[in-house]
């Protein structure tokens, strides 16, 4: 099991635009295959982003070929820093 996370730090222009990026991006990344839980996070401090659970690395890594694409037509020019994106071993579950 992986855990892939997600950090970026919206602009102060762009607060506006995560909920419409939460709604478009977590359908999308629940429907790939062996996709566990998707969240959206957002903190007051304009610091973002995503953890997904995933059953395997080879699905974790299918879904970010396809997911990534569109998470940076998301991100392109709201964002103050690029975004960060890990993936973790799940020691306990």
């Amino acid at each position: 099991m992986y855990l892939r996370l997600v950090r970026f730090n919206l602009s102060a222009e762009s607060r506006a635009t995560a909920q419409a990026m939460a709604s478009d991006l977590v359908p999308a990344i629940k429907q790939q295959p062996g996709c566990m839980s998707a969240a959206f996070f957002g903190g007051e401090d304009g610091e973002d982003g995503l953890a997904v659970l995933w059953d395997s690395r080879e699905h974790a890594d299918a879904a970010a070929a396809v997911i990534s694409p569109r998470l940076q037509g998301h991100l392109a020019g709201n964002v103050s820093r690029p975004a960060e994106m890990r993936l973790f071993p799940v020691l306990a579950h």
